[in-house]
């Protein structure tokens, strides 16, 4: 086949620093004539991807087709030897991470905006990850984001787009293009870490009194959620809902908690289902949740490690450590004490979990972000998180035959062992970015004054006092590397051992939004009353406190958060 490489002029865009989820903007953004391909470009101009095998994928949404082409026709021009290519521009980003690692690639590209909403008016992203299929660090991105601002002309090889829809090897100018069928090796690698044979057998022996429902959300997981929860663990067709993946995501909002996934909760009410999940638009994020029985993720994963060596044949041979983001309650710390295991607390971004993934320091880890997962990847995975609930809810029940254990008898009795950390985080969604810096620059003025410590705050609805302990702004040096992450969030100790934490998101498209989150930790010794108060109720007054002392809500111009998990 001949072809002709075209060297295309360019100049810089503002704007295009990659987070850890990449460059996030909206469609029309990236739309934009030659927007897309200067940050494509800037890709391959940083990590050197010439004789290599990239790999492409992503959550299906609005834009992603006419990319893939893109980064095809850029990166055969710069030299990529070999795409391994999702069919019809789908996979997972657990998925993803999991064939870069499998196919020992150089590296991806994955087209998503996460659990953002997807459309034409809506968001797009392009993230980079490294060969050990986890994002790109700091020092990648930094070094594509100053190329971006240099960028004066990218290369494109001049030849017909290819088509996505059939699996199958071709040949793209001097490039070799897999297209593969998203969901087979992941499928296969969860057959490997779980025990599929005892989740078939305690769903179908329990078919009439344990009913499950997994919600795909016109994400990117519903075909992944049919394979397993249908062709392979032979539920019926009706244990999938919302399952194909469309660019809009239907026109919802394709973020797995209480307020987006309200139709998984209202079928789970309605229908008496004992167990519910949901994943978002990309599939790294999950929530667990079945009749009356909410589970945040701060307990998810304290849960799973729990159970982990005991319930999952691939921690039979021991859990290296466990680890959570910071804003995340510390209820896995009770765990890993009682249990003798190293407990990371890490930044927000999953490029920190997999620095000490990769040294042998760690098997569980999560982020309250509704992120959990393990070193089967490097990437958190929605998917994973809801099997290996099953997993531990089988092996309970086949340690109870006597009684049916659901998600609300295993939190109680988590909860009756490790006691319990109530947890709930507000968003403040697409606020004034110069509000939400003057919150940022107040509290961080009582940090550095000490002006908060030792200050006493009374809840008026309930009559609790909390005290300050101290305040300090969240700086964490990598036990691996020696690098250092200065400024990762605004922390308000009690002296109670509550705490809530403020930080400004960079998951947004525009905009700023601030997170506040808030934990109250309850002994065991407290009893089962007090331990199964319902969330609100129990963190009331310290929400009270934590609004009051921040100014939030004069701050940011809002009574009410966007959304509360």
């Amino acid at each position: 086949m001949s072809y002709k490489i075209q060297e295309i002029a360019t100049k810089p865009f503002d704007g295009q620093k990659p987070g850890t989820s990449g460059l996030r903007k909206r469609v029309k953004v990236f739309q934009q004539e030659h927007y897309t391909e200067n940050f494509v470009q800037a890709i391959f101009d940083s990590v050197d991807a010439k004789g290599q095998t990239i790999v492409i994928g992503g959550d299906g949404r609005y834009f992603s087709p006419e990319t893939v082409q893109t980064i095809l026709k850029i990166g055969s021009a710069n030299g990529v030897a070999k795409f391994i290519v999702g069919k019809d521009a789908i996979l997972s980003t657990p998925a993803a991470s999991n064939v870069i690692r499998k196919y020992k690639a150089y590296g991806g590209i994955l087209l998503t905006a996460s659990h953002n909403p997807g459309g034409p008016n809506a968001d797009f992203g392009i993230k980079y990850n490294v060969s050990n299929g986890g994002p790109a660090p700091e020092n990648v991105t930094d070094k594509i984001f100053e190329k971006t601002k240099t960028i004066s002309s990218y290369k494109l090889i001049d030849l017909p787009a290819l088509d996505l829809s059939k699996a199958g090897s071709f040949t793209f100018g001097p490039s070799k293009v897999e297209i593969i069928d998203s969901v087979k090796d992941y499928v296969e690698l969860l057959e490997s870490i779980f025990d599929f044979d005892l989740i078939k057998s305690f769903l179908l022996t329990n078919a009439d009194s344990f009913k499950v429902l997994f919600d795909g959300m016109h994400g990117v997981t519903g075909p992944y959620g049919r394979a397993i929860f249908v062709d392979t663990l032979g539920l019926p067709p009706s244990a999938v809902q919302n399952a194909v993946p469309l660019p809009d995501f239907g026109g919802g909002h394709p973020d797995p908690n209480l307020t987006y996934a309200h139709e998984l909760v209202e079928n789970v009410e309605s229908r008496n289902i004992q167990f519910g999940a949901a994943s978002d638009g990309d599939g790294d994020r999950n929530m667990i949740y079945g009749k009356g029985a909410f589970v945040t993720p701060s307990d998810s994963v304290a849960i799973i490690a729990d159970w982990a060596e005991e319930a999952i044949p691939y921690f039979k041979s021991g859990v290296k450590g466990v680890a959570r983001s910071m804003p995340t309650s510390k209820q896995i710390e009770y765990v890993a004490k009682k249990k003798g295991l190293n407990c990371y607390e890490v930044p927000t971004g999953w490029k920190f979990f997999g620095n000490l993934m990769d040294a042998g320091k760690l098997s569980i880890c999560g982020e309250e972000s509704f992120g959990t997962g393990s070193d089967h990847i490097r990437e958190k995975d929605g998917v994973w998180a809801i099997v290996a609930w099953l997993n531990i809810l089988a092996f309970a029940n086949k340690k109870s035959p006597n009684k049916l254990v659901g998600i609300t008898e295993l939190l109680q009795q988590h909860y009756e062992v490790y006691g319990r950390s109530f947890f709930s985080r507000y968003d403040y969604e697409e606020v004034s970015s110069e509000g939400a810096q003057k919150l940022v620059d107040a509290l961080n003025a009582h940090i550095t004054k000490g002006t908060l410590a030792g200050t006493t705050h009374k809840s008026a609805s309930t009559g609790q006092t909390f005290t300050v302990a101290d305040t300090l702004n969240f700086d964490y040096t990598d036990p691996v590397d020696g690098s250092v992450s200065k400024n990762q969030g605004q922390i308000v100790t009690f002296s109670d051992g509550s705490r809530v934490v403020f930080r400004l998101s960079g998951t947004g498209s525009q905009g700023a939004t601030v997170r506040m989150y808030v934990e109250r930790y309850v002994a065991p010794a407290a009893g089962a009353a007090e331990l199964a108060t319902e969330t609100a109720q129990g963190l009331k007054g310290l929400i009270e406190v934590a609004l009051e002392i921040s100014k939030l809500k004069e701050f940011l111009g809002r009574e009410k958060p966007t959304v509360i998990t």
